[in-house]
């Protein structure tokens, strides 16, 4: 996780970045110019981002909490203390608070 100017080590957090607007955008331009044969995957493409787009920040923490332990391997229960380190060896930087707090996101917003 890259350090965000201004904020100390002891402030950690996850920002949700949302940019499925610009990426609905282009995909409506591409629906406008498609041939009929590319319609279908573009349709199920626009479907997609328009549901991801609908999640709240809370729901794309937790999906986010979900990808970093997966990256390490992690498969055990989300709601344990070692759900906590395994986070937090995904992201070295990331506080005990912060990694507690996401954890309890992700618990909040089962998949």
């Amino acid at each position: 996780m890259a350090a965000i100017a201004g904020l100390s080590s002891k402030h950690s957090f996850v920002p949700v970045i949302r940019d499925a607007d610009v990426v609905a955008t282009a995909l409506r331009q591409a629906l406008a110019e498609a041939s009929p044969e590319e319609l279908p995957g573009l349709e199920r493409a626009a479907a997609f981002v328009e549901s991801t787009a609908a999640a709240t920040e809370g729901q794309l923490r937790a999906r986010w909490v979900r990808s970093r332990l997966i990256a390490v391997g992690f498969t055990g229960d989300i709601a344990s203390v070692a759900a906590v380190k395994a986070l937090r060896q995904a992201e070295p930087k990331l506080s005990l608070l912060a990694a507690v707090q996401l954890r309890k996101e992700a618990l909040d917003h089962p998949e």
